[in-house]
């Protein structure tokens, strides 16, 4: 299995809602008529997860990008009443998990979807090393500290390319989707849970430092944090993430990395360790160095920034309709926010038929429990039928979209 890697597509509309019955091609890249599989979604606009040749897992786990460490392959998606789409660069690792999200728009509206070109992986192509900042921000400075809490948002603006292009585009994206396409856009998914987690709470840091300080609209732009690796990280708009990197994500996004005394989360830089040196900031091998060793994330984060670092959690999360109770929802829970569960996944349920409707009576029963297990199957959760941490705010992400969508209509 060391040359086998995995691919699952999801295809729905610009209205998150699933398109059965699309119609996908899928080649090599570079070779379109050379046809690996033809593959078709079912009601719940998914694929089957295919087996794919990919290099040898080796390669993604040494630091000699010489070889190519994953396969490419691309897909062409078609359906009924909507443009078609062509994805190329879909990156697939040996022994991961690749998810391809894919959103096709109507062609009665005289849409046009953008066919996408996934440009190489950080780690194997080359992009501008991060100019170096402060990692706190000054708090005297008027008007560049504008909240007075740490929040995790909703949307992040995302601006593709250096903030002085007036040309790029700004992508609105949630704020989960923004750190997961980040982190498999920087690190490979093949490296430990430990490396992935110190690299994922780097990146959240980093994120959650221009939110709280509003960096770039003090400086008159209108948006959060940009695509440039000079300034930021890499975002690339339509690339493919994997599913280890999105349930870690899912576990812990309302984290970030704290000093005492200091309000704000800093700013972690970092860099690839190889062909950019950055002392005192975290290095993306390096620190799969230490997790190869045995170094828990908290120690892989302190090894480079410090022995005072500590993991932070958000004071609120903005655009969810409750916070978390605290404890997990099972067979038995019952009250108010189990009713509250019940009525966002029952709303989740009337869009994908594969999960069964509930009553709404705030017991948790058999039904809700085989409710819940569909629904983290779909959304790729581990399916213990328990509303954790991570499958409340996955409900209430995928309930806010799709009542946001009818309430826009």
């Amino acid at each position: 299995m060391d040359n086998t890697g995995y691919l699952q597509i999801n295809v729905t509309d610009n209205e998150n809602i699933p398109i059965e019955n699309a119609k996908i091609k899928l080649t090599y890249e570079g070779r379109p008529e050379d046809v690996v599989k033809n593959l078709s979604t079912n009601s719940s606009g998914q694929t089957e997860n295919v087996e794919l040749e990919a290099p040898p897992v080796t390669l993604s786990r040494t630091e000699d990008n010489i070889v190519q460490p994953y396969a490419e392959y691309a897909i062409v998606v078609e359906a009924p009443e909507y443009e078609p789409l062509d994805i190329s660069g879909i990156e697939i690792l040996s022994t991961a998990n690749a998810l391809q999200n894919v959103k096709l728009t109507r062609a009665f509206r005289g849409e046009e979807g953008n066919n996408i070109v996934i440009p190489a992986h950080t780690l194997y192509g080359y992009y501008p090393p991060k100019i170096a900042e402060a990692e706190i921000k000054p708090m005297n400075e008027t008007g560049e500290i504008v909240l007075s809490r740490v929040v995790v948002p909703e949307t992040i603006v995302v601006h593709d390319g250096s903030p002085s292009d007036s040309t790029a585009k700004d992508y609105y994206v949630s704020y989960t989707d923004y750190i997961k396409n980040v982190a498999s856009s920087e690190i490979y998914a093949t490296w430990s849970d430990a490396t992935i987690t110190a690299n994922v709470l780097a990146i959240m840091s980093f994120t959650l430092n221009r939110v709280y300080t509003e960096w770039y609209r003090n400086k008159g732009y209108n948006f959060t944090i940009t695509s440039s690796t000079a300034y930021d990280h890499k975002w690339i708009y339509g690339r493919n993430i994997f599913d280890n990197i999105s349930q870690i994500v899912d576990e812990i996004f309302d984290q970030y990395i704290s000093r005492p005394e200091v309000r704000q989360p800093i700013l972690t830089q970092y860099c690839d360790g190889k062909r950019v040196k950055c002392p005192n900031w975290l290095s993306q091998w390096g620190s799969k160095d230490l997790g190869d060793r045995g170094y828990s994330p908290i120690e892989i984060l302190r090894y480079y920034y410090g022995d005072d670092v500590y993991i932070n959690t958000a004071e609120a999360i903005s655009g969810i309709p409750a916070s978390w109770p605290g404890y997990n929802l099972t067979v038995g829970s019952k009250g108010d926010k189990v009713r509250q569960m019940q009525e966002q996944l029952d709303t989740i349920a009337s869009v994908y038929n594969s999960i069964p409707r509930i009553a709404t009576d705030g017991i948790y029963g058999s039904g809700t429990k085989a409710a819940v297990e569909a629904f983290q199957g779909l959304f790729g959760l581990p399916k213990s039928g328990v509303v954790d941490f991570k499958t409340w705010y996955k409900i209430s992400q995928i309930y806010v979209g799709i009542t946001r969508i009818a309430e826009l209509n």
